[in-house]
């Protein structure tokens, strides 16, 4: 979508669909009636009527609108010329309750409305209130629509008529930004750049759903890395790519047992950001891209076993952060590794009771060959500890059912060796909108990852099990402050928000890009 900054009367705005994002406001109708406020708010409403010939202030009158969260109201007028006029109201809820999640959800909404009305541009007028400075509000509204206006389409066949065609997506479209207090605005130049930083936070969460929706015949480890190799050639990044001869050399024992049952050669993709400050310890992001995940000879049930394609979602946020972080020139350094294979099944694929050794040494019993997230993980993150010595490292994998179980489809589970690190992941998230939260790493839970064989056992029971999960990575990250995101509930599903899609939601992107920008000294 390109989409651009535009101060303009509304009565002269050409856009075949104008959206207006407003506040609950019991007296929308005395607004216009009599003008009341110094500030631009009631002004531009009563203009709007003008120009609607009174149509705004009857249908407001009627209680047709109040701005509540989820109200919407569509209206068309004739303008000069016989030229159609649509006016699209989107409700935000009560002023008070109005966050960056309230803003990112109606400018969806108005894009998928737009869609829906196979207008391919629109022009959307943000009504900030006070809970929220403007460059917050404006970058909120870019994110929104940005992401709403995403939609995978690249595999499917030309329609067999116009009729059969899905509705067009909305292209362009233009966002202005109005106060409902007497705070001023900052100039155009602050505002023009909050939605270039929103588009492009956005545009990472993108191209991570594109990579999510590939499917494993189309996006294999090799297809994951020439992605890499892209990213660093068009931004910027520094990039390294090993294969399995150099996992050899790296004596990544555990991620090779788990690509040995699949024809598709291994990859360990490695993307460098080195920032002005580039001395500085790196803070690290590590991505599971288990490209295609069958079980193994532990092998998953048939049903919905094609959405095992996802469970590449966290390499995948990964790339799409670290496009992000590069375009936005994050001053401090980021490096992003993702540790990319498939887990399949011939003669040479890991058995239950088979014992591995990792990079850093330890040996691992597999009880179960569907646990092979965690060792393709093990191997990665070590390597990442011991090669850059970060600042900070946060891995993100599609890694366990029972964080689904735990904590439904509303939250990624985050687990980690440093309180002050999750508590700013969590902070991230609740900006960003990909929430997280806490669940305890005890030292008790290690006791189930206790193996008779070896140093580990690559499962612990199914007590507790996204816990156990994370117990077996902190073995593998020394004393580099770590958190992990178990993200196994919301990196993809159904559409239950209003700029989602079915299928990949690009998370936690977002919250991993937010979380690097946390970390830039003010």
């Amino acid at each position: 979508m390109d989409l651009t900054l535009l101060h303009q009367p509304l009565e002269e705005v050409e856009a075949p669909l104008v959206v207006l994002v407003v506040p609950e406001d019991q007296d929308l109708p005395a607004r216009i009636r009599e003008p009341r406020n110094a500030h631009r708010w009631d002004s531009i409403l009563q203009q709007l009527d003008a120009s609607l010939g009174g149509l705004l202030l009857a249908s407001l009158e009627g209680g047709a609108f109040r701005g509540q969260a989820e109200d919407s109201l569509l209206l068309h007028a004739v303008g000069e010329g016989g030229k159609l006029r649509r006016i699209l109201l989107l409700g935000l809820g009560s002023p008070d309750q109005i966050d960056r999640t309230s803003i990112r959800n109606a400018a969806a909404r108005g894009v998928r409305r737009a869609e829906s009305l196979k207008c391919t541009e629109l022009h959307l007028r943000l009504f900030a209130p006070a809970t929220l400075p403007s460059e917050a509000a404006a970058e909120a509204a870019a994110e929104g629509a940005v992401l709403a206006a995403w939609d995978f389409r690249e595999l499917r066949s030309a329609p067999s008529s116009p009729a059969a065609a899905p509705s067009p997506l909305v292209t362009t479209a233009s966002l202005s930004l109005e106060r409902t207090d007497a705070e001023p605005l900052p100039d155009d130049g602050v505002l023009a750049s909050a939605i270039h930083r929103g588009s492009i936070v956005a545009e990472g969460a993108n191209l991570a759903r594109t990579l999510q929706q590939r499917p494993g015949n189309v996006a294999t480890p090799e297809h994951l890395a020439g992605v890499a190799l892209d990213l660093a050639d068009r931004y910027g990044l520094e990039v390294e790519i090993l294969g399995p001869r150099e996992m050899e050399a790296e004596a990544m024992g555990a991620l090779l047992s788990v690509a040995r049952g699949s024809d598709q050669e291994p990859r360990l993709i490695v993307l460098r950001h080195r920032g002005e400050q580039e001395d500085a310890r790196p803070l690290v992001l590590v991505g599971k891209g288990l490209t295609f995940d069958s079980g193994g000879i532990s092998i998953k049930p048939a049903q919905g076993m094609e959405d095992m394609k996802f469970d590449m979602s966290g390499g995948a946020a990964v790339l799409g952060a670290m496009m992000a972080l590069a375009r936005l020139k994050v001053p401090i350094p980021v490096v992003g590794v993702i540790p990319a294979s498939e887990n399949l099944i011939n003669g040479s694929a890991n058995k239950p009771g088979d014992v591995v050794r990792t990079r850093a040494g330890k040996t691992v019993e597999i009880i179960n060959t569907d646990a092979e997230g965690r060792l393709i993980l093990a191997d990665a993150l070590h390597y990442a500890v011991e090669r850059f010595n970060p600042a900070a490292v946060v891995d993100c994998a599609t890694l366990t059912g029972a964080c689904v179980i735990a904590l439904g489809n509303h939250a990624a589970a985050v687990l980690g060796t440093d309180d002050a690190l999750i508590a700013e992941l969590r902070e991230a998230g609740d900006l960003s909108g990909e929430r997280c939260w806490p669940l305890p790493l005890w030292k008790p839970y290690a006791k189930q990852l206790e193996s008779p064989v070896a140093d580990l056992k690559n499962v612990g029971g199914r007590p507790a099990g996204a816990i156990t999960a994370a117990h077996f990575l902190s073995h593998f990250v020394q004393d580099a402050p770590w958190a992990h995101l178990d993200i196994a509930g919301t990196a993809y599903g159904e559409a239950h928000e209003p700029w989602h899609r079915a299928g990949g939601y690009g998370f936690p992107t977002r919250l991993l890009i937010q979380w690097v920008r946390g970390r830039v000294p003010s």
